[in-house]
């Protein structure tokens, strides 16, 4: 028997509708923000991410899914979003169009590492970018966004760390300090550290298997090595987080360890019950990435978060996601006769609107009774050719038991009446849950008003 490779999973049932609600929750919130959905290949250029994420790092020395095509051009399946997008701004010259660009993304990357709980080799990741800004407003409404998505999907005990590189002065002092400090203790440290203490001696600070000596504890931080432009902005950046009340954490810890990174970096976690400190996302500013790749100087700043390790975080905290996990209706049939209008009458049915669907096995009627009790329908739809011939349908409530005979013609209507409002799943009613306004203040805005 072939099976699925290492790392991989596949995606089905109840599953893949908690993947679709997740996935609906972050179109309809990317939309409220005005950030533009982007889609970039699943391959690109092995020197994309090699110029972009950095030779020094362990995506590309480790991770990346290396291969040669047909042309014997080198390639890579993308192991993260933000160097394809920063390609496509310069390719398709999004630069010369109104500043800043918004976009966010949601497709698989690959990174060949041991698979854990959470982080398999094939990944789902969402992410969101800003192109073409540097305003600290900018940093804080990505956090803030970010934040919001997680608390909208039911999450709770999120907690923000944020910590600041500074710009390029800041940054190249701190490495400096870093390689001063750790260079008497490289034999203590891991062969890896030891590559890296000349490479992007940042990365040292990323280091799992030094992490708990006290000579990582020790180290150096960022903070001490700000000059006061770049303590400034950090500042600044704090205090739009204040406004739009995102609780947060200073972290010095935190360094983010590719090359493109600068300024603010940030982490979001959550707490579980089994769990702490669980891993969500992360993200920060690049301001030389669009330079690095041959476009023109632009400030940027993104995140990502993992849609496998959210669905994780999701079912630590036991939240109840509203999925539509039934039908409107089941329309069930004994002879060819009612299979025919079974048939057509589904297909109505669907285009009206409703979730239906009917017998495909030729079962008994007794079988089809607990196909349906199993497909969890809220509707029994009964057909019998003299009904049919006397224009009616018999239709059964599958939890109350009680049957109508009704008009066909008035089937729709009834099913209208019957299924309340409540079955559908409404984002701006997450919106409005989680607005801090008045609820008189934000009716119009953030209400939503059924027609």
């Amino acid at each position: 028997m072939i099976t699925k490779p290492k790392g991989t999973n596949d995606l089905y049932g109840k599953e893949s509708k908690i993947w679709k609600y997740i996935e609906e929750v972050m179109d309809s919130i990317m939309e409220k923000y005005n950030y533009n959905y982007i889609r970039t290949p699943l391959f690109e250029s092995s020197e994309l991410f090699h110029r972009g994420i950095g030779d020094s790092t362990d995506i590309v020395t480790k991770e990346t899914y290396d291969f040669k095509d047909r042309g014997d051009r080198n390639m890579t399946l993308r192991p993260e979003g933000t160097a394809g997008v920063v390609r496509s701004f310069i390719e398709h010259k999004m630069y010369g169009e109104s500043l800043p660009v918004k976009v966010y993304y949601n497709g698989t990357m690959y990174r060949y590492e041991r698979p854990q709980a959470g982080r398999e080799r094939e990944l789902t990741q969402f992410g969101m970018e800003i192109l073409g800004s540097n305003d600290p407003l900018s940093d804080a409404e990505i956090i803030s966004v970010a934040v919001n998505i997680y608390k909208m999907l039911g999450l709770k005990n999120i907690k923000v760390e944020i910590n600041s590189l500074g710009d390029k002065e800041s940054r190249d002092r701190y490495r400096e300090a870093l390689v001063n400090y750790f260079k008497p203790h490289m034999k203590d440290l891991c062969e890896d550290c030891n590559e890296r203490i000349n490479k992007n001696p940042l990365r040292i600070l990323d280091c799992k298997v030094d992490d708990e000596k006290d000579i990582m504890k020790n180290a150096p931080t960022t903070i001490d090595y700000l000059n006061e432009e770049s303590k400034k902005r950090f500042e600044q950046v704090k205090e739009y987080l204040d406004i739009l009340e995102v609780e947060y954490v200073v972290n010095p810890k935190i360094v983010r360890g590719l090359d493109y990174y600068n300024h603010t970096v940030f982490e979001i976690k959550v707490d579980t019950e089994s769990i702490s400190n669980l891993a969500l996302g992360a993200g920060g500013r690049y301001n030389g990435l669009v330079k690095q790749l041959d476009g023109p100087d632009t400030a940027c700043i993104g995140f990502a978060t993992g849609l496998d390790r959210l669905v994780m975080a999701l079912k630590e905290q036991v939240v109840e996601v509203p999925i539509k996990d039934y039908l409107d209706c089941f329309i069930m049939y004994v002879n060819e006769e009612e299979k025919k209008y079974a048939t057509y009458l589904s297909q109505e049915l669907r285009m009206a609107g409703f979730i239906c669907d009917t017998e495909y096995t030729s079962r008994s009627l007794k079988a089809q009774f607990k196909q349906a009790d199993r497909l969890n329908s809220k509707y029994l739809i009964i057909l019998n050719s003299e009904d049919i011939n006397n224009g009616q349908v018999k239709i059964k409530n599958n939890e109350t038991k009680e049957e109508d005979l009704i008009e066909i013609e008035y089937l729709i209507y009834y099913l209208d009446e019957h299924l309340t409002e409540q079955d559908s799943f409404q984002i701006d009613d997450l919106m409005h849950e989680h607005c801090h306004c008045d609820d008189d203040c934000c009716d119009g805005a953030c209400k939503h008003h059924h027609e």
